[in-house]
Parts: C-alpha cells; structure tokens; sequence
C-alpha cells in the first residue's frame, strides 16, 4: 500500500516537534493570568500507555474489519492538525484518500470505478463486471450513472469522519483496527478523516463531542475541502463504541440545514450506547454503568444531569440525519439501546437502518464483509455517491 503523505494549506501543514514546541512557549506566554488553572502547555491526546492506544476489540481472532485486505488504492496523511483546545490539547487527525487523484479533466474512457470487491459476493461477479470499464465484459448496464461514476468524473469525494472506540478513556485513531477503518472507508471512495479526541480521565464530558465538532468545521472549511478534494455539503460519520456514541451525538447536535457548521449528513454507528442516562442504563452491567460515569464526571448516574446532554436518544428532532445502526444480539451494550433508538428515529421519520447480527462481538468486531457492504450502501445512498 502507498502512504503518501498529501500537502496541506501553509496554515493546516502538520507541526515538527519544533514548531510544536514553539507553540507551546507562546501559549503559556499569552496565557499566563489569563487561563490560570487552564493547562496551557501544548499536549497530544492520545494515550501516554501504549496499551492504552489498542482497539476496543479485545479478542486477538481475525474477525470484523480485521478481515478487510487493504488493496493499493488508498493514500494515508498522518497526524494533521486540526485544531486546538483552551486546555492546550493538540488534536490531530488521519486522512485516508481514495487513489488515483481526483481530476477535473476529461475522465479518462478506461478508468476503472472505485468498487470495494471485498464487498461484492461472488454470485454478483458479473454484476461487478459490468461497473469495471475495460476489463472485457461490458454490457450497456456498464455506463456508470451518477451514483457508479469513477471518481475520476467526479470533481469532489464526500467525507466520513471516523471515530475510533475505547470507553472514551483509550484508544487511538492510528491503532491497526481503525487504520484499517479509514481505509476501507476511502477504498469505497470516500475521504476519510481519523479523528483522535480528548480522553478521559483527562477530559470529560463535552470534551470528545466538543473536539469531533471541531473536526467537522475544520472538514467543511472551504480551504481544507479544497486541499482534499471533498464536497462540504456531504459529510457523514462512522463510529464504533465510544465513537457510536459520538457519532450518533454529532449527528443529533444542532437543528436545521444538515451542510453547515459542525452539522453531518448521515451517522454510521456500531454498538454505540446511545442513552447513557439511568433509565437508559438500568439493564446495563456495573462495567458500562462505571465507565458512563467516568465519562460523564458524576459519581452517581441517578443525579447525573449531563447524561442528558450526552445521550443522542434524548436529543432527537426531525431535522437530525439519517441513521445506521448495527449490534450483535449478546453484546456488552444492552440490545435495547439500539432498538428504541431505531424506534425513537422512525416514530420521526428519519431513516433508519437496524441490523443486528448473533453472537457477542462488539462495534468493528461485528465489520465483517457483509457489514461492511451494509455500512457502505447506505453511506453511498445518504452522502450522494
């Protein structure tokens, strides 16, 4: 696989140690008597351990999106800054671009189309025969229509944000599971941004949903959109565990048009516990009930008033984006927090899409190919691509 790194404008280009350094000198200079008791010195967000950085999937058997192969299609930039924090949290995030470069001019007659094969069952070989220019079966269904056309038709890529997992206490958006993540993201041709966020006990709520609302500004910025090659108005998010919850809270947050501000236009989530206040909790393990806490900063999830705020459930309104929802049936996040979400999104007619798989495997665990191929229809159908 090709890990280029792609250039960004002067004023998003990725800091050297140096230049982080200097920074950090400044920050504390300026900030001193203003943000007192604020920690002023820049630092990175991910986790000091690096145990702590591993994926939320604790088994070590090949399963979900450990089974995806990624191909040669995809370039990787890592570490981009997106922003800082009034804490002095240096955020940083990965983009996985779909290849070859998106070009403006005439496409190129035998382009080949950007078609996951890892999500194309073997009987619909001849189906994916026909999407494939050149490759000696073509049929009149092989002229691509706007929602097959090559990339190199298309001036602009919609964007995912994705967002890792780990109790919103660990992980890392460049661990081997979500690297994997962002690239089959961009492999099915869309920009994808790996977006790290502050972490408990560092942080605790808003913090993550404040920082992934940066990301989204910073995204949809004419300059960066330009630089990658994204259309603004077609940003959507996945995430698995902690980052289902996020995901599915970015895409409640706010009211109105979908393609402005911190606004996205479709929410992918995986085992998110998307109801974190105690009546959304009350069949929940001591396990799930503890680590909401931590998230949350309260001591007793009954008298917990932030856990309205950070349950997406509790924020709904018809204006909100379409949602994918996928869980196993045995899993560590209660079924039932998955169900009344799909419930509580159709009663306001908001498309919905529910799939629940058996077993016990949690969030990327359950992205298997056949979930992958979900996942990614549905991101094709609500992002226009």
């Amino acid at each position: 696989m090709t890990r280029a790194r792609r250039p960004t404008p002067r004023s998003q280009r990725r800091l050297t140690r140096g230049s982080i350094a200097l920074i950090a000198t400044s920050v504390a200079i300026v900030a001193t008597g203003l943000l007192a008791g604020f920690r002023v010195d820049l630092y990175d967000v991910a986790p000091d351990d690096p145990a702590a950085r591993a994926s939320e999937l604790t088994t070590n058997d090949v399963v979900g999106i450990r089974t995806f192969m990624p191909g040669d299609n995809v370039t990787v930039t890592t570490d981009v800054v997106y922003g800082t924090q009034s804490d002095g949290a240096l955020l940083t995030l990965d983009v996985c671009s779909p290849a070859p470069p998106r070009s403006t001019s005439t496409p190129d007659p035998s382009a080949t189309a950007f078609v996951n094969t890892d999500s194309v069952d073997a009987t619909d070989a001849d189906t994916a025969a026909t999407v494939l220019p050149g490759t000696g079966t073509e049929t009149e269904a092989a002229e691509p229509s706007d929602a097959t056309a090559s990339a190199a038709e298309r001036a602009l890529l919609p964007a995912v944000i994705s967002v890792h997992g780990g109790s919103w206490a660990r992980g890392d958006k460049g661990n081997s599971d979500w690297r994997l993540v962002c690239e089959w993201l961009a492999s099915e041709g869309f920009v994808t941004y790996s977006v790290n966020y502050r972490l408990v006990p560092d942080a605790v709520f808003p913090a993550a949903i404040d920082d992934l609302k940066l990301a989204v500004e910073w995204v949809r910025d004419l300059d960066n959109a330009e630089e990658y090659g994204i259309d603004p108005n077609h940003i959507g998010a996945f995430g698995g565990s902690a980052g289902g919850n996020l995901v599915a809270l970015l895409g409640t947050s706010g009211r109105g048009a979908l393609t402005a501000d911190a606004r996205i236009a479709a929410v992918a989530e995986l085992s998110g516990p998307v109801d974190l206040r105690a009546t959304g909790l009350v069949n929940a393990s001591d396990g799930l009930t503890r680590i909401s806490r931590n998230y949350l900063g309260c001591e007793n999830i009954n008298r917990c008033a932030q856990s309205v705020e950070a349950s997406a459930s509790s924020r709904l309104d018809r204006s909100d984006p379409p949602v994918f929802i996928g869980t196993s049936s045995d899993e560590f996040i209660p079924l039932s927090q998955s169900t009344d979400f799909a419930a509580q999104l159709e009663s306001l007619g908001i498309r919905t899409e529910l799939v629940v798989v058996p077993g016990d495997l949690h969030s990327i665990g359950i992205l298997d190919a056949g979930m992958r191929a979900r996942v990614a229809a549905f991101l094709h159908a609500e992002l226009g691509w």
